[in-house]
Order: structure tokens, then sequence, then C-alpha cells
């Protein structure tokens, strides 16, 4: 057990605390803790993928490259759509 955590490198880290956000993002959506409409649901998907890609970037893996890449984009999106959908300030 202990021969594993030794051959973990740091980028290992920072893909997996990556990994820990998005499914915690997800999680908290299915708890109804976070809603998919909060810009916190998108911003915090485009970090964790982020970090995931940084991780990729060292360990290169075709398949996941590709899943972030596309989980990259769509974040943005959702942080797009957030501001452009964003109730605007009231006028007097």
């Amino acid at each position: 057990m202990f021969a594993f955590f030794a051959q973990i490198t740091w980028i290992d880290y920072v893909g997996s605390f990556g990994t820990l956000m998005v499914v915690l993002a997800y999680f908290l959506t299915q708890m109804r803790t976070m809603s998919a409409t909060d810009l916190a649901f998108p911003v915090i998907n485009l970090v964790g993928s982020l970090l995931i890609g940084a991780s990729l970037y060292v360990n290169f893996n075709l398949a996941s490259a590709l899943i972030e890449f596309f989980w990259i984009i769509i974040s943005i999106l959702g942080i797009i759509q957030y501001f452009r959908h964003a109730p605007k300030g009231t006028s007097s």
C-alpha cells in the first residue's frame, strides 16, 4: 500500500483533486444542494477539468483528454450562458 502512494507524483494529486471537484459538483446537483443553473456548477467543472487536463498533459491518455476537452468547452459555454441570462439590474 505504501509503495503505491510512493509512486504518486504531484501531478497525480492535481488530477485527482480535479476529479473530486467534478464529482462533487455532480453530487451536489443530485442532492439538490446546488443547481446546474448556478454559476458555481460550470465554474467548479471548469476548474476541475483544467486540473485533470494538467494531469493528462504529463500522463497523456487520448480518451480522457477528449472528454476533458469537451468538458472544458461545455463548462465555458455554461458560464457564458449564465452571464447571458443573468437578471439585469432594474432601472427606475
